[in-house]
């Protein structure tokens, strides 16, 4: 009888030696954005979604929600627009707004300090 037999043998390789059906899917690893966007074109361009989901070993729901995230940034960024010489400028003059305000503000805030120590003087009736 030989000893070695299942020693270092993990519980996968038991299974198959015991009658499991075919080889055991690979662990599953994290994709990268390029390989989902390589699967996602692949589902637009009619492959089954059943086969690459076996094929990757991701759920179906996962691919289909891979897809409308897909889908979803396609349809914003068609919604923008490019940004043109008035953009510059509402910039420029909303910046422009802000410094007047907080200037008036501050020099709001100076007249009541002046006002509380020394009130302008009274106009004489005529």
């Amino acid at each position: 009888m030989d000893e070695t037999v299942g020693v270092g043998v993990g519980p996968a390789e038991r299974a198959r030696h015991a009658g499991g059906d075919g080889p055991t899917p690979e662990p599953r690893r994290r994709m990268s954005a390029r390989r989902k966007q390589e699967t996602v074109l692949r589902l637009l361009r009619g492959e089954d979604l059943e086969l690459i989901s076996r094929e990757l070993g991701v759920a179906a729901a996962e691919l289909s929600g891979w897809r409308d995230q897909f889908l979803a940034g396609g349809e914003a960024s068609l919604k923008s627009r490019p940004a043109d010489a008035r953009d510059a400028e509402i910039d420029r003059l909303q910046a422009k707004v802000g410094e007047l305000t907080m200037t008036a503000e501050l020099l709001e805030a100076k007249i009541e300090r002046l006002e509380a120590q020394r009130p302008l003087a009274r106009r004489r009736p005529r």
